[in-house]
């Protein structure tokens, strides 16, 4: 009798957590979604840009990428060069940054609409021309003299 009872109480107690865990019990709330759909690389250097008119442009360039690239590993792997960050294809980068503001109207890089035109043409020109997953491209600092 006692056996029957202890199983009977083992047996309610089970169904009484599956109940609770099934109908009582709030769901965990999902992760809210990131902002920003990756990791903000910087690059270290600022490029100064001739723009149309004698006029030039100073900025700061960076990139969302999916993962942030690490340095060099290893002894006597080569260290980038001084002003330069550990993204190993940043020269091709800042080097498209280059091509695509020159001679663009002053304008174009003050605004809002042409900056964000000049923006989405410099990742289309990154995806097309090197081997870094970029999502977004920024421009946290600009002057435009």
């Amino acid at each position: 009798m006692k056996k029957k009872l202890i199983i009977a109480v083992v047996v309610a107690l089970v169904a009484a957590g599956g109940a609770y865990k099934t109908v009582l019990a709030k769901p965990k709330e999902k992760a809210p979604e990131p902002k920003v759909p990756g990791q903000v690389y910087v690059m270290p250097k600022e490029s100064l840009v001739n723009l149309a008119g004698g006029r030039f442009a100073k900025l700061q360039g960076a990139l969302v990428v999916e993962h942030l690239p690490v340095a060099g590993g290893g002894h006597g792997a080569p260290l980038p060069p001084e002003g330069y960050g550990t993204e190993p294809q940043e020269a091709v980068i800042r080097d498209i940054i280059t091509n695509e503001l020159t001679d663009s109207s002053d304008r174009d890089l003050i605004g809002h609409e042409g900056r964000e035109k000049i923006k989405k043409r410099i990742l289309q020109s990154i995806k097309k021309h090197t081997d870094v997953h970029v999502e977004e491209v920024l421009f946290p600092d600009v002057t435009v003299q």
